[in-house]
């Protein structure tokens, strides 16, 4: 009979019960069998083979893709006072941890794909007492995944090799043909597999056309307290943005691969023991970070896939704390996405169609945003998530479908050679040298679009390009695509959101980041900062803020009280119990 691991679970982690399907996870891990459980972002993924590895005999091996986000769990781990150790190229520690795995005196080690596949490490394995194999962001196995990695194909040789050693492969984002390929690729069984929710209810989703860029973003992060995340599509834009977004008074900094790496190691070092910064970053960042209190993530352009924006928005909010997803997008954003498809090979391209249909749908919706990204992960999901910028009454869709056939007949009848702009000119009858010139104001959709109408045109436009009823040629004028035909003829219809008003704020005005306004809770975070000062480590490593509002609001007198909070286990309560506890009744 299988041990019972929730005493484990509160007396190690403190917390009082498992989340979703983290119980039913650790009970096969427990029992030997072999699983592929598929979570999201902030479900506690971790736990899943943290807690194995404090109660099975042997060391638990954890492959993962980044160097950083092994030290982050790293430190998570230690925390709570497991016995775990990296293995990695810049750890200076290495023949002390080779010889703590040799004497079983580690419960984690955690390595990457690259050395994990290797010869010597096998052969380091097999001196070793093994508990578990656990494959993080297992869908990198995948070329199927968005982030395939040819190294973790070499994982499952090595697991072989250790027959009686269970495997544990965990993954975020993952939809049914990426799973199949995962348990292939890794050798689990197909009843192996243990899906849990997609949903992620505590991030509000926004989908906003681009105006200025710079300015929406600032707006949000005006009004948006806490640490958060602008992904912007080259390396030069992530320096223009930071710069740009310093007027907000917010410590701002750029992050790519560009930079000198001394530079690059401290922006991201200094951002995960941030509670107010902002970074400015390429795609790369995010994934190397295990921080919990970003509470916010903007995209500053399209994102490569719903995959890829479902795991990047996933970097909100990872402590349960409400979070916003902001995705700002233009028609330009579509074109060039499609030609980058034009240039994969001939094979793959299907697939990168649908993704970016799939992103499309998403754009484009004026229904609910969550009932569109669950569904594509194969999710049955609520018309109203109550949650997201259309289901809280911003949509005010409309039905666009005539103007979007007088848009197509204009772009028709001036040769498919001219811009949006012109295009526009063209239907509200603003005449020009080049209308004169050309004589198209002598064509019938001359002058056809009254003032209500024209304020659509531009979502029209955008809503065509993101159809592709339309495409831009080289030379920027548009052209047919193969979705104007349906429109056309009558066998498709267009709706669209037009562009809200911009709401005027005070200049640097923002919500407060303490929605109470309780100052024992600002107290107490203010004594989690000197203790994150002193240990060299973020602040959310010694509570999250959850924890510290339930202080706050309970006032624990005795360590006793204070051991019922969730988040506070047995090595939390000795390691910091007392200083919290002496805030606590200062405030009394």
């Amino acid at each position: 009979m299988l041990p019972d691991p929730l005493p484990t679970l509160q007396r190690v982690f403190g917390f009082p019960d498992f989340r979703g399907v983290q119980r039913q996870v650790v009970e096969r891990v427990l029992g030997g069998q072999r699983t592929l459980a598929v979570m999201p972002t902030g479900a506690g993924k971790s736990l899943t083979y943290q807690l194995p590895a404090v109660m099975l005999h042997g060391t638990c091996v954890v492959v993962s893709p980044l160097i950083a986000l092994m030290h982050d769990q790293l430190r998570a781990a230690e925390a709570v006072g497991i016995r775990a150790a990296t293995l990695t190229s810049v750890d200076a520690n290495q023949a002390e941890t080779r010889s703590r795995l040799r004497g079983g005196e580690l419960d984690l080690l955690y390595v990457a794909p690259e050395r994990a596949s290797g010869q010597s490490f096998r052969e380091l394995l097999s001196q070793a007492d093994l508990a578990l194999f656990a494959i993080d962001e297992a869908h990198c196995v995948s070329e199927w995944g968005h982030d395939f990695r040819p190294d973790y194909r070499l994982l499952k040789p090595l697991m072989d090799s250790f027959p009686d050693v269970s495997r544990l492969a965990l993954t975020a984002t993952a939809d049914a043909h990426t799973r199949a390929d995962i348990l292939a690729q890794l050798g689990i069984p197909a009843d192996g597999l243990i899906v849990s929710g997609f949903d992620r209810p505590n991030i509000r989703y926004h989908v906003t056309p681009k105006t200025s860029t710079p300015r929406q973003v600032a707006d949000i992060i005006r009004r948006t307290p806490g640490p958060g995340i602008v992904y912007v599509q080259s390396r030069a834009g992530t320096e223009k943005m930071a710069a740009s977004l310093a007027s907000t008074g917010r410590p701002v900094r750029a992050y790519h691969a560009g930079l000198d790496p001394a530079i690059r190691a401290k922006n991201q070092a200094d951002f995960v023991a941030s509670e107010d910064m902002v970074i400015c970053a390429t795609v790369a960042f995010g994934m190397g970070i295990d921080k919990p209190d970003v509470r916010f993530v903007v995209h500053a352009g399209l994102p490569k896939s719903i995959e890829a924006y479902y795991q990047e928005t996933g970097r909100a909010g990872r402590d349960g704390d409400p979070s916003v997803a902001h995705l700002f997008w233009g028609a330009e954003d579509f074109v060039r996405a499609r030609q980058r498809i034009d240039e994969v090979e001939p094979e793959r391209r299907a697939g990168e169609a649908a993704r970016l249909q799939s992103l499309s749908a998403l754009v484009e919706t004026g229904g609910c945003r969550r009932q569109v990204l669950l569904r594509h992960f194969g999710e049955d999901a609520p018309a109203d998530c109550g949650n997201c910028d259309n289901c809280l009454g911003a949509s005010g869709a409309v039905d666009a479908t005539e103007l979007a056939r007088k848009f197509l007949s204009a772009v028709f009848r001036t040769g498919q050679m001219f811009g949006v702009t012109y295009i526009e000119q063209v239907l509200t009858g603003k005449s020009t040298e080049r209308s004169l010139m050309n004589g198209h104001e002598n064509l019938s959709v001359w002058d056809i679009v009254d003032a209500e109408e024209a304020a659509l045109l531009k979502p029209v436009g955008r809503a065509l390009l993101l159809r592709d009823a339309l495409r831009a040629n080289e030379h920027g004028g548009l052209e047919f695509g193969p979705g104007a035909r349906a429109l056309l003829k009558g066998e498709a219809t267009l709706s669209v959101v037009p562009q809200p008003r911009r709401e005027r704020r005070a200049r640097g005005a923002a919500a407060a980041a303490n929605p109470a306004d309780d100052p024992l809770f600002e107290a107490l975070r203010e004594r989690r900062r000197e203790l994150a000062k002193e240990g060299g480590v973020p602040p959310y490593v010694i509570f999250h803020d959850s924890t510290l509002r339930d202080m706050a609001a309970r006032r624990p007198t005795s360590r006793a009280e204070l051991a019922v909070l969730s988040g506070v286990g047995a090595r939390k309560l000795d390691a910091y119990g007392d200083a919290f506890l002496e805030v606590i009744r200062a405030a009394a």
